[in-house]
């Protein structure tokens, strides 16, 4: 969206450039309006750097979160595992006589 707005700046800037070169006169506003108009020129060509190094940067940092992603999708799901598997390794602390249910049930 930056880069479009920026385009579109870029444009009317050039369309100003273009109009001062028709109208070609020698006047001292003129002449300040041209000067003005290259400084916006630069200013713009040096933003338009800026967002393509934060384009570049954010692209890097969007790789890097998803593979942080993928890494605790695969973390979350092994100490799942891991959680269950402990669980059902735990000796279980069973009575006498709830034992003597169980044997009675299963007969």
């Amino acid at each position: 969206e930056l880069e479009n707005q920026l385009a579109a700046k870029s444009k009317i800037l050039d369309e100003l450039k273009q109009s001062l070169a028709l109208n070609g006169s020698a006047e001292p506003t003129s002449e300040s309006l041209s000067l003005r108009i290259a400084e916006l020129c630069k200013m713009m060509d040096r933003t338009v750097s800026q967002v393509a190094q934060l384009k570049t940067s954010m692209q890097s940092i969007l790789e890097q979160w998803r593979a942080y992603d993928d890494i605790y999708a695969e973390i979350s799901l092994m100490t799942t595992r891991y959680l269950y598997c402990i669980e059902q390794c735990k000796p279980s602390v069973v009575s006498v006589d709830t034992l003597k249910n169980q044997v009675k049930s299963l007969q």
